[in-house]
């Protein structure tokens, strides 16, 4: 088999010197070879075909089977027994579009930041933290009806559907996502225009809220008469202001973008409508690595661009992935290029099945610091802990309390739940041998977590005192 080069190609975006004589203007380059034809079961896909979204919804692989049969004996068979153990263990199944498969560097599987984000090894896996939490950010706690969380004053959040046309491993959401598995089962529910309706009403008896993030799931699974009839609906309500759609779509799907006029033109007519209003919609998409940025990318974007559509971007930091300064850079610099918002750097939540994939509290903390100054300040994302138990985003240097030794990290969120205080937790794998063996022992990660709140509140008392003795049983599992 013909292996088809991988080397970057400068697209009609470059400008200036190339990378080999000026290595500051990478984030200028977009590769633009055929790199899915190193597949063997793709090798003889045309770009036509490659740059189509049906033909990638199509032929999204969804299971280990198809896995097999898609790289044939591109990777040894150690490789499937080890995705298998993963898949065991893991909450979600997969699904990954050949777009994001092909994009995998297979000569390097283990290692590649893409296979880390989307198909699981059982080798890297690790248990979880033991105060993970299935729903870390309470969305369901603060669901006045259902798939909406009302947790700020003026913003909420819609989940009018649970499908994506991916499944990311890092998935906050993974109790409703990515299908029942052998860990987990799923109360999933597809788009409904009637099930929405509570959502709406709720909202037009809700005068306070301005801004509404429809989320999921995945908004690039809504039919085109879905998401025309939810932000008509959304619009209609004089109050509300601003409709954020989110979805990876561009990221992993860059094609639906290019090639599926009707959702496009029903988002683009949203658009527009809520311009002639005097309101906003925006996309919130989730770009995390710079090896998911192709032409298709580049070209998605354009076309977005040019109808004057805001795109932000929200990464997550996740070990092995985007946790060096280098990398984080220089997705920072091409999100820039390509007139994408670098917006949000999420801390990792404290979900199921990803201890292998967080970060210590304290490599977010350097990673901004260093980012700073790298580009514009406009251009340099907000790092932010979704504080656990529902405190919302939180600014990632505005802990009251970080103990990097124990890994524990205490929050207030003053405008959102006044009077409470929230845990972060550093991942055991990253504090020394002598702390992992000292979390093992229940007495002694209780007496860590309540000498972190003392330094915090030393007069606990009342409501405050029973709240702590709540957050500690969080750990029974």
């Amino acid at each position: 088999m013909i292996r088809h080069t991988t080397t970057p190609v400068v697209t009609p975006l470059s400008i200036g010197p190339s990378a080999a004589a000026s290595a500051p203007q990478l984030h200028r380059e977009f590769r633009t070879d055929e790199f899915w034809r190193d597949i063997p079961g793709w090798s003889d896909v045309t770009e036509a075909e490659f740059g189509n979204h049906l033909w990638q919804s199509k032929n999204s692989v969804i299971n280990l089977k198809q896995v097999r049969q898609v790289l044939g004996t591109r990777v040894p068979d150690s490789f499937f027994t080890d995705v298998e153990a993963g898949l065991r263990k893991a909450p979600m199944n997969i699904r990954i579009t050949p777009y994001v498969f092909a994009l995998i560097d297979w000569d390097n599987p283990t290692d590649d930041p893409l296979r880390k984000q989307f198909l699981p090894l059982g080798s890297q896996m690790l248990p979880d933290h033991p105060f993970y939490l299935a729903d870390s950010l309470a969305e369901d706690t603060d669901a006045p009806v259902p798939m909406l969380t009302h947790r700020y004053p003026d913003k909420v959040l819609f989940l009018p559907l649970t499908t994506c046309p991916v499944y990311c491993s890092y998935c906050t959401r993974s109790r409703i996502i990515g299908g029942s598995t052998e860990t987990v089962e799923k109360d999933t529910y597809g788009a409904n225009k009637e099930k929405w309706e509570a959502a709406f009403e709720y909202l037009r008896q809700s005068p306070q809220v301005e801004d509404v993030v429809i989320s999921g799931g995945d908004a690039f699974n809504m039919t085109a008469t879905h998401l025309t009839h939810i932000g008509e609906n959304l619009l209609a309500i004089p109050h509300i202001r601003r409709l954020r759609v989110a979805t990876k779509g561009i990221a992993i799907l860059p094609q639906k973008i290019l090639t599926d006029d009707k959702w496009v033109g029903a988002f683009l007519a949203i658009h527009k409508r809520a311009h002639e209003m005097g309101k906003q919609v925006y996309i919130h998409t989730h770009f995390s690595s710079p090896r998911e940025i192709t032409k298709w990318s580049a070209m998605a974007m354009q076309r977005l661009y040019a109808e004057h559509v805001i795109v932000r971007n929200q990464a997550v930091l996740q070990a092995g992935v985007n946790d060096k300064i280098e990398t984080l850079s220089l997705l920072t610099k091409q999100l820039s290029w390509m007139n994408l918002q670098p917006y949000y750097v999420y801390q990792h939540d404290m979900v199921p099945g990803c201890e292998h994939l967080r970060t210590p509290l304290g490599v977010g903390i350097e990673l901004e610091k260093q980012l700073r100054g790298t580009t514009a300040g406009f251009h340099v994302p907000t790092f932010v802990c979704d504080a656990p138990g529902g405190g919302g985003k939180r600014h990632i240097a505005s802990h009251e309390h970080y103990n990097p030794e124990t890994g524990v990290s205490v929050w207030r969120a003053p405008r959102v739940k006044p009077g409470r205080l929230f845990l972060y937790f550093d991942p055991l794998h990253a504090l020394s041998p002598e702390m992992q063996k000292r979390w093992t022992v229940q007495a002694e990660r209780e007496a860590m977590v309540r000498d972190a709140i003392h330094q915090v509140e030393p007069n606990l008392g009342g409501e405050q005192a029973k709240m702590i003795e709540d957050l500690l049983q969080i750990a029974v599992h």
